[in-house]
């Protein structure tokens, strides 16, 4: 037994017998057909843009340089300090600044109590870093002897003396910058999910 359609596939209304469709309805659902091919064929042409923009990132990931990938893990290493430490004071100096309406740019840097440049093995690590404003970082060269005093403060000495004698050469790679990346993002999001 065969299927016998009685339906018009444009109108859905009832066929005569010997009908396929309705003379009337044979145009519009032409045109209808044609519009269907012409979406699927553009969906196709979305999905292997898609495809092709998903090689390109993956290509340009695969040929990223060490400084690029440590520039990368060190800014969202550098927001979760910053997020971390969003209710605390500056580590130097015990303050917070006023509003920020009206000012351009931001008020907090992370700042490294041993500077990345001459200890870069410790350029991540937590204890190492903490909020600070951008007054006393960067143009306060540091405030090394208040940095010390307010790190002493939260972490202990006994930490802070390990920071100081830790001289352990590193060498980074690709793998563990990436992976520093990613870790540093999702404690970031986990942060400010349980800040909101």
């Amino acid at each position: 037994m065969t299927f016998r359609r009685t339906r018009c596939p444009h109108c859905r209304a009832k066929l005569e017998e010997g009908q396929r469709i309705h003379p009337d309805c044979i145009a519009p659902w032409a045109e209808a057909q044609a519009a269907k091919k012409e979406r699927e064929e553009a969906k196709k042409a979305r999905m292997a843009a898609k495809v092709d923009r998903a090689l390109t990132r993956e290509r340009k990931e695969a040929l990223k340089t060490i400084p690029q990938l440590i520039k990368e893990a060190q800014r969202e290493f550098n927001l979760y300090v910053r997020t971390r430490d969003e209710e605390k004071p500056c580590i130097c100096c015990g303050q917070r600044p006023v509003s920020s309406a009206g000012l351009s740019g931001h008020l907090w840097d992370c700042g490294h109590y041993r500077s990345t440049g001459s200890a870069s093995h410790l350029r991540f690590n937590e204890d190492n870093a903490h909020r600070q404003l951008v007054v006393c970082n960067r143009y306060g060269a540091g405030r090394a002897v208040d940095y010390r005093i307010g790190l002493i403060a939260r972490i202990g000495l006994a930490r802070v003396e390990a920071l100081e004698a830790d001289n352990t050469p590193k060498k980074w790679t690709r793998d563990e910058l990436i992976a520093i990346k990613e870790k540093y993002r999702n404690k970031t999001k986990e942060l400010r999910k349980q800040q909101a």
